[in-house]
């Protein structure tokens, strides 16, 4: 399991140390990778392209900077915050993003603790995890099914 140990690192340095916390995190990382399969989205990102909200103000960007990693990091100005924050220049080169696994599953953690979701994991706020996530309740069923099953396993 090549992301077993960078997740168990990764949620500690992020307090997802309460079996809540942990039942929410790995739900949503559970449907955001379907089962840690997949750290790139599918589609090609062409529909990103001009997208301003995202930074992607370059032709070509909306693919360049598709979602990568374990909670999909989307965006030329997304890249570039999670680049700053560990030191790293992931404009010139998304796609480590979803090559390396302390990458995929660092973005995870970065994007979770810098929109505050521990707290809304302590609040048991599913419907708001996922809006904060995806910016809506899309796959909202499938998030639920996974954060019962972690809550059984983990005893949340």
């Amino acid at each position: 399991l090549i992301y077993g140990e960078p997740l168990v690192e990764a949620m500690q340095a992020a307090a997802v140390d309460t079996p809540l916390r942990a039942a929410h995190f790995l739900a949503q990382v559970g449907h955001e990778s379907l089962d840690l399969r997949y750290v790139e989205e599918l589609a090609s990102g062409a529909d990103y392209d001009g997208r301003v909200d995202l930074g992607n103000v370059y032709p070509g960007d909306g693919p360049r900077f598709k979602g990568r990693g374990l909670i999909q990091l989307t965006g030329r100005a997304n890249y570039s915050a999670y680049g700053r924050d560990i030191d790293r220049d992931l404009i010139s080169d998304p796609g480590a993003v979803a090559e390396e696994p302390a990458l995929a599953v660092g973005v995870a953690t970065w994007f979770w603790t810098r929109h505050n979701l521990n707290a809304l994991a302590d609040q048991n706020d599913l419907a708001r995890i996922t809006r904060r996530i995806n910016g809506g309740l899309r796959g909202i069923e499938d998030r639920a099914e996974r954060l019962l099953t972690a809550k059984k396993a983990l005893g949340a």
